[in-house]
């Protein structure tokens, strides 16, 4: 059985560099179409996305702000 998990995102502190976006293999991850307070698109798990998350880790690993957590289930 596949590894299950949840992706927390700081979205406060997301500058939308979309390298998680990028390195899902599940393709979950997308930019938010709203801003952040300092005005970057955040991203976070799409609609109806999250139980698909494998727990992998990656988004986490190469997030160069350190704003996404994954937690495995």
């Amino acid at each position: 059985m596949a590894a299950k998990g949840n992706v927390v995102f700081d979205s406060e502190c997301c500058k939308g560099c979309e390298l998680c976006v990028n390195v899902c293999p599940v393709s979950i991850i997308e930019l938010a179409p709203g801003l952040n307070s300092k005005g970057y698109h955040f991203s976070r798990i799409k609609e109806g996305s999250k139980e698909k998350c494998i727990a992998c880790g990656f988004c986490g690993m190469t997030c160069p702000d350190f704003v996404i957590r994954v937690e495995r289930l």
